[in-house]
């Protein structure tokens, strides 16, 4: 078992990501991008709770892979709070890679807690990158564990949510630019703050690309641009140009310099309604089976109680099951075991349940 980094080192690494850069001053927000997280309506959050599915296509029109996304309404530790899980798969080289992102918000995008996964699965080399933070006595601490071939790097740090106004994770990158396109307008001087590879602060910026025509299956529809830069201490920039729909949806996504882009392949139906629930009326002679019956109904009502305070459960089995296909496994007790050991370090251990 590795050793946890040492205290100092940790301190040290946080200290390199506030101070940012070769001066020393802190790297902030702007006061524009704060403002405007500050003005989000929750009924304008109401909007922004809707799936979207693109395919992620080579330069020769090959498609490459898959990109999800699914927001809805949870709750948190008896906190309401946005629940938003992403999933990109695909393939380099004919190598199964993918990212998976799945991220608490409250209504000011602020971030209760986010888990990060990437994997990229070569030819005797794999890559696998894991990365949970969540707030806790006013601070966001933060766990990365990257997996390279037999070779494991445990990383930890923590920074006081005071230096972390207007932080912008991957999660919520998503709901931010929904918001931007559902207002239409988007201000000068959006400036947020994000983390690098390397869990330092750096800041990401937003900018307007405007109107343009884009074909989506056998339609042309007007989209709004939006472009995101994402600085790094060490790199160069990378920046990513989106196009969405009026209603928010997005439209297309592309990383510049990037021989693939991501697009929607067939516009939304106009007509997302959903079923409504027929009460099951049982008949006159099935009341004898009626003890029977009400404990059943009482087990499935808590049940799905359950599963719809904790929605990540079906986000998590998703996510195991994708994984799980894509390297199908001979010993599938022992995958599952490495796969969900990083998540026991998260919690204490819970208490037996074998009778003392």
């Amino acid at each position: 078992m590795m050793e946890a980094p040492l205290e100092d080192e940790t301190h040290a690494g946080a200290l390199a990501g506030i101070e940012g850069s070769d001066h020393g001053e802190v790297l902030k927000a702007s006061e524009e991008a704060i403002a405007f997280m500050s003005s989000i309506d929750p009924a304008e959050l109401q909007k922004c709770v809707f799936p979207d599915s693109l395919v992620t296509v080579s330069e020769g029109g090959r498609e490459l892979g898959k990109f999800n996304v699914t927001v809805e309404f949870a709750r948190r530790v008896q906190q309401p709070c946005l629940l938003l899980h992403a999933q990109s798969q695909g393939a380099i080289d004919d190598s199964p890679c993918g990212t998976t992102v799945t991220a608490y918000l409250t209504t000011e995008l602020e971030v209760l807690e986010e888990d990060y996964h990437e994997y990229v699965k070569l030819e005797g080399h794999s890559l696998d990158k894991r990365c949970h933070m969540v707030q806790r006595d006013g601070q966001m601490v933060i766990d990365k564990v990257t997996t390279v071939g037999e070779e494991v790097t445990k990383e930890s740090f923590s920074y006081p949510m005071s230096v972390l106004r207007g932080l912008v994770t991957e999660g919520a990158n998503v709901l931010l630019m929904r918001l931007i396109v559902l207002r239409k307008k988007m201000p000068e001087h959006m400036t947020f703050i994000s983390f690098d590879q390397g869990l330092q602060i750096i800041q990401t910026t937003f900018r307007e690309l405007g109107l343009m025509q884009l074909e989506v299956g056998d339609e042309t529809v007007e989209v709004f641009g939006v472009e995101r830069t994402v600085h790094s201490v060490e790199d160069s920039p990378s920046t990513w140009q989106c196009y969405f729909l009026a209603d928010g949806h997005l439209a297309s996504r592309v990383q510049v310099g990037s021989p693939v882009n991501m697009r929607l392949l067939q516009l939304p139906s106009q007509l997302q309604k959903g079923f409504e629930k027929i009460p099951l009326v049982w008949e006159e002679d099935m009341q004898m089976r009626s003890k029977f019956l009400d404990r059943k109904e009482e087990l499935k009502a808590d049940h799905a109680s359950y599963l719809r305070q904790h929605p990540e459960i079906r986000a998590l089995i998703s996510d195991f099951l994708q994984f799980l296909l894509l390297r199908k496994p001979d010993d599938v007790f022992q995958f599952a075991r490495d796969y969900f050991l990083p998540f026991a370090s998260r919690h204490p251990p819970e208490p037996s349940l074998k009778a003392p």
